[in-house]
C-alpha cells in the first residue's frame, strides 16, 4: 500500500514543477516590451499626366469685333526677312505660298473673317496661318486689331502676377513699419495715422501698382523722397514753385523750372554728385530730431 502511494504522488509533484516554471515563463513574457512591426510604407503612385495638344491656331479681335469682321488683303505689304525686301501677300487657299509672286495664275482669293472676334485655323492650313502671324493688323506686329491666342503662355503670366501680386501682399504683412514708411511717404500716403491705416493704404497700393510697389523697396529715389518730404514737413526746407529753399536762412538750394513739382526737381538734385552734401545736411538734422 505504501508503494501504491509513493507511486501516485511522484507524478503530482513533477505537474506542479512544470505548471509552475509555465507560469514564470509567461510572467517573463508579459514582462518583455512588445516589439510592434511595422508595415512599409506604400510607394506613391504618380499620377500620369498627358498635356492637351493643340491641332489649331487661335485668333481673337479683343475689342470691338462685331458678329463678322472680314480682314483686308487688298494690298497687303509686309517685310520678309528672308529676301530682304517688301512682298505683298494674299491668302489663296490652293496655293501653298502666301506671296504673290510667287503664286500661279489662277490663284484664287479667299475671304478671312472673325466670327464674334474668333478666328480658327485648322492643322492642315499651314499659309493661313502664317498670313495671320505675318498681316500687319496682327498685335505681335505692332497692329492693333487682332492677336494670337496662346493660352498656355497667357496662364503663364496670369500666374505670374498673382505671385507678385502674393509677394507684395507679404511685404504689406510682413516688413516693419519703419521699412514701410518711406514707401508710404512715396505714395503720397500720410504716415500720422494709425499703423494699420497705413499698411491699409498700402496694401490697396501693392493691388493696384504690384510692380512698382516691389520695385519701390529697391528704388534709392524712395529713401530721398521720403526723408525730402520728412525734411519738409520739420520745416527744415521749403518748397516753393520757383524752388527749393532751407527754412532757416532762406537760401536757395535750387531752382525749379516753370511746370515742374518742386519736390520732384529736389529728388533729383540731391541724386547728383553736387547735391549729395545737401541730401547728407538733410538726414543729420532728421536723425537729431530723433
Amino acid at each position: 500500500m505504501t508503494k501504491a502511494k509513493v507511486a501516485t504522488e511522484g507524478p503530482k509533484t513533477q505537474t506542479k514543477e512544470v505548471v509552475s516554471r509555465e507560469a514564470v515563463m509567461e510572467e517573463l513574457d508579459k514582462q518583455q516590451p512588445k516589439v510592434v512591426t511595422q508595415a512599409p510604407p506604400k510607394k506613391k503612385r504618380n499620377i500620369k499626366r498627358k498635356e492637351q495638344v493643340l491641332h489649331h491656331a487661335e485668333y481673337e479681335i479683343p475689342k470691338s469685333a462685331g458678329i463678322v469682321y472680314m480682314l483686308p488683303q487688298k494690298g497687303i505689304t509686309v517685310y520678309d526677312s528672308d529676301k530682304d525686301t517688301v512682298r505683298e501677300m494674299r491668302y489663296c487657299p490652293n496655293e501653298p505660298s502666301i506671296w504673290a509672286d510667287e503664286q500661279g495664275d489662277n490663284a484664287r482669293k479667299e475671304t478671312v473673317a472673325f466670327r464674334e472676334g474668333k478666328l480658327f485655323v485648322p492643322k492642315d492650313k499651314p499659309n493661313l496661318r502664317k498670313f495671320m502671324d505675318l498681316h500687319p493688323m496682327n498685335m505681335a506686329n505692332g497692329g492693333k486689331v487682332f492677336k494670337n491666342v496662346d493660352k498656355k503662355k497667357d496662364a503663364e503670366n496670369e500666374l505670374k502676377k498673382e505671385f507678385k501680386l502674393t509677394e507684395a501682399v507679404a511685404m504689406v504683412r510682413d516688413k516693419d513699419i519703419n521699412e514701410l514708411l518711406p514707401i508710404a511717404l512715396y505714395f503720397g500716403i500720410n504716415v500720422n495715422t494709425p499703423v494699420s491705416e497705413i499698411r491699409y493704404n498700402l496694401l490697396n497700393i501693392a493691388k493696384k501698382k504690384t510692380e512698382e510697389f516691389i520695385q519701390s523697396f529697391d528704388s534709392p529715389q524712395v529713401q530721398v523722397r521720403s526723408s525730402i518730404q520728412q525734411a519738409k514737413d520739420y520745416q527744415i526746407i521749403n518748397l516753393k514753385s520757383d524752388g527749393c529753399y532751407w527754412f532757416d536762412t532762406n537760401k536757395l538750394i535750387v531752382s525749379v523750372p516753370v511746370g515742374q513739382e518742386s519736390i520732384d526737381v529736389m529728388v533729383r538734385f540731391c541724386l547728383t554728385e553736387k547735391g549729395s552734401p545737401v541730401l547728407s545736411t538733410i538726414e543729420e538734422r532728421l536723425d537729431r530730431l530723433g
